[in-house]
């Protein structure tokens, strides 16, 4: 089955007309994007969008041979002109199939915001799933069977979708995930190729053709993230920025509660809201044990808070007890975690704390934990695939 993306844009393309926002501005030329419309095999059209024929041109189709075209989302604004020779466009009730004299069988999917999605199954047995702007499945079962092989849909503005789809299978190993309606919101360039791999996801210009179940290299996921930054830039949403498309996540929150501070209450509470619903969350310090046994990806958060809870075991903070064994102490502990962190088979991201770039502690006991931690920083960067370095939003790739 072949697959042409005439677009691949938000419904309202890139940019969009008349926005004045940095992401619309420096989307021209290669980065413009049309609304997002697919041809399948020359025979079936999912959503009608302006100038169509065109873009169907450009990529050396013709929509002459269009049997049936389909749309996935209501239309805003005055009604497109149907062009010449392609048949009334139509959407397909939620769980109908229909079947095209192509032989292409096509059944519509509901979806939790106002659209429909389509499963595409190729006379040859090859299936596609391809789901509107801002939706993600709706009552999915347990398990469906075998994996697409290709997902097409809104992976940056509804990661939960991908991740709803990996929790029952329908989104395997080999399924080549494909991100479309993209906004002003995502991010531009080689940022936006970044996020999406974090994701096992990709995108690709208006215009390509698509072999649904030719093997291609799906993305490779880093199974050990660092991400570093300084205080409030951004590195927590960074990280969990890069498990949202994982159906389930362990959330290793490291500070624990403490009682009576309102600010840190407030603080934790930002977190948990921005989590989704299906993490669970373990307030631990002992990560050496989490990260030795199997289970679903780990968000560490932070090591700093980490290093903070070891330094108090030893009592770090006391000049005698650290000349005392304090020191070789501490290096045990970290020793551990950095063989657990070597040696773990599960996917994990930490984050931890860019220390060494601002005033210098006044006190000895401050610049103790600044040279720790950077020495912990460096220890556990060496042991990652990936390593980030998030300064006012914007994650930098330091290593991956």
């Amino acid at each position: 089955m072949e697959l042409t993306l005439l677009g691949t844009g938000a419904p309202d393309g890139l940019p969009r007309p008349e926005c004045p926002c940095a992401a619309c501005a420096t989307a021209r030329g290669p980065r413009a994007r049309a609304a997002t419309a697919l041809l399948v095999d020359d025979a079936l059209l999912l959503d009608l969008t302006p100038g169509a024929v065109f873009a169907a041109a450009r990529a050396g189709h013709s929509l002459t041979g269009v049997r049936q075209v389909l749309l996935t989302h209501p239309h805003d604004g005055p009604a497109m002109e149907l062009p010449a020779g392609l048949p009334p466009a139509a959407r397909v009730p939620d769980g109908q199939e229909l079947t095209l004299i192509s032989g292409h069988r096509i059944r519509a999917v509901p979806m939790d915001a106002p659209g429909t999605g389509y499963e595409v199954t190729a006379p040859e047995g090859e299936r596609l799933l391809y789901m509107p702007p801002g939706a993600a499945p709706a009552g999915l079962a347990d398990r469906v069977g075998q994996p697409y092989e290709m997902v097409v849909g809104d992976v940056t503005g509804r990661p939960d979708a991908v991740a709803r789809l990996r929790a029952v299978e329908a989104i395997g190993p080999a399924t080549e995930v494909i991100a479309v309606h993209i906004d002003h919101d995502a991010p531009p360039g080689p940022e936006l190729d970044r996020r999406l791999a974090a994701s096992g996801a990709r995108t690709v210009p208006d215009g390509t053709t698509l072999v649904v179940g030719d093997y291609q290299s799906v993305p490779d996921v880093p199974r050990r993230t660092l991400v570093t930054g300084g205080a409030r830039s951004g590195k927590s949403v960074e990280a969990e920025r890069r498990l949202e498309t994982f159906p389930e996540v362990v959330y290793v929150a490291t500070g624990g509660g403490r009682d009576g501070d309102a600010e840190w209450a407030a603080r934790i509470g930002l977190h948990r809201e921005r989590r989704p619903a299906a993490w669970r969350t373990e307030e631990t310090c002992e990560l050496a044990q989490l990260l030795e046994s199997d289970g679903p990806p780990l968000l560490i958060d932070c090591l700093s808070l980490w290093l903070t809870d070891a330094m108090d075991r030893v009592d770090a903070w006391s000049d005698t007890a650290w000349a005392n064994g304090g020191e070789t102490a501490l290096w045990e502990r970290i020793a551990e975690l950095v063989g657990a962190v070597r040696g773990t088979r599960r996917t994990v991201v930490a984050v931890t704390n860019e220390v060494g770039s601002g005033v210098v502690p006044a006190t000895a006991s401050g610049r103790r934990f600044r040279d720790e931690l950077g020495r912990l920083n460096a220890a556990i960067a060496d042991e990652c695939e990936h390593v980030l370095l998030v300064v006012a939003g914007q994650a930098v790739t330091l290593r991956g």
